[in-house]
């Protein structure tokens, strides 16, 4: 029971910290400028439902993906910890002028699809993330509670997500943009680590899988 709870647990922060709400309320705002808090709920409830349904659409499907294309799970954990340490070094020391959240859509676009849920919540790291994590599900002894686990992680991700969208307003004027910069920051370090874990494991595992290394 204790691999579940660090799964969940894993999962739930690393999903957090690649989602960054505090990062995306400025563009939330500037997507949701003029409306009234109602209308600021609906959006994120709607764009929260639809992140965690392609989060859900790649964890169960996910596997299967990579059979047809021939992708050992070992690979995965190095690609996706190659794209989570990227992001969290744009995340800790960002380029001048560079972002890794798309400029605002029109007006007329579904913004709760286009760019809330896709790519900002579940973007190539989130995507990764989940992959990467379900890694783990068949070295599990119990793969339905290692399911559950990261089915569970998904869901707290999102919930804590819509909490900040839906109070973005407060938030930001709270946080200030030095704060958002800082948290920021620290998120960034810490996504660093988590992909330079998920790389180093990946590449002990593909070693092992090709005899290099003799399993433990």
């Amino acid at each position: 029971m204790n691999k579940e709870w660090a799964l969940f647990i894993g999962t739930f922060t690393t999903l957090l910290a690649i989602i960054n709400p505090l990062q995306a309320l400025p563009v939330y705002l500037q997507l949701m400028e003029g409306k009234d808090q109602a209308s600021h709920r609906g959006v994120a409830l709607r764009a929260c439902v639809y992140a965690t349904l392609l989060l859900f659409f790649f964890l169960i499907f996910g596997a299967f993906i990579l059979n047809v294309f021939g992708v050992p799970l070992s690979m995965v954990r190095i690609v996706g910890g190659i794209i989570l340490t990227k992001i969290g070094f744009e995340l800790f020391a960002p380029s001048p002028g560079a972002s890794i959240i798309p400029a605002s859509s029109s007006a007329a676009a579904n913004v709760a699809f286009v760019p809330l849920a896709m790519p900002i919540m579940c973007g190539p790291g989130a995507i990764a993330t989940v992959l990467g994590m379900q890694s783990q599900i068949r070295q599990s002894p119990q793969e339905v509670m290692a399911f559950a686990a990261i089915a569970g992680a998904i869901l707290a991700a999102m919930v804590v997500t819509f909490v900040c969208l839906s109070y973005a307003g407060r938030l930001a004027e709270k946080l200030g943009p030095m704060g958002i910069d800082a948290a920021t920051r620290i998120v960034g370090f810490f996504v660093s680590a988590i992909g330079v874990g998920l790389v180093f494991n990946g590449v002990v595992e593909g070693l092992r899988e090709h005899g290099v290394l003799a399993h433990m």
